[in-house]
């Protein structure tokens, strides 16, 4: 039985949302009645130890929630994730990309000349940028382009409200490019 509450557990821990109890029953191939009784022992477990989640029942939905006591220091830890300053690299890549969108990681490391891929994944988990899809090249690589949150976080209505870049500094990265690629 142990192994089915560690699936109950992680299914409700997967899930995030409600699930019905005959929705778990049916994963865990086991009666609703059993099914019932276990989730009141995962219940129990979580009330008896120092734990910082707990399962609710929801009508005939069960859902694995934080409890309300530690809803400040949530608030907190999320606030100061999402309000993390974007470090200098991080924005250099988010102009490249702003700037010359669809582009791929590898393009942005061609610009920068060295390896962006952490910062491009950081980007990408502060939901500034998103995938744009994958070129049909050999490896599929994906490309890059900005998101609606990016349009949003720095008040533009569509990318076409980007400052341009001055002509001599665009040209020269052009130039730049073409020299690298022949």
């Amino acid at each position: 039985m142990n192994q089915t509450c560690g699936a109950l557990e992680a299914i409700l821990f997967a899930s995030g949302d409600p699930i019905e109890l005959s929705k778990l029953a049916t994963a865990v191939e086991e009666e609703e009645e059993l099914v019932g009784t276990l989730l009141g022992k995962i219940k129990e477990k979580y009330n008896a130890i120092d734990s910082g989640v707990s399962l609710v029942q929801l009508d005939h939905s069960f859902q694995i929630c934080t409890k309300p006591i530690y809803a400040d220091a949530i608030k907190a830890a999320l606030e100061l994730k999402r309000n993390t300053p974007l470090t200098n690299a991080a924005m250099e890549v988010l102009a490249i990309i702003a700037y010359n969108q669809p582009v791929t990681r590898s393009f942005v490391e061609q610009i920068r000349g060295v390896d962006s891929s952490q910062t491009v994944n950081s980007l990408v988990e502060k939901e500034l940028v998103e995938e744009a899809g994958r070129l049909d090249l050999p490896g599929r690589p994906i490309s890059y382009q900005t998101s609606l949150s990016f349009l949003r976080t720095f008040g533009m209505k569509s990318i076409e409200e980007l400052p341009p870049l001055p002509p001599e500094h665009g040209q020269a990265i052009m130039d730049d490019l073409e020299g690298k690629t022949s």
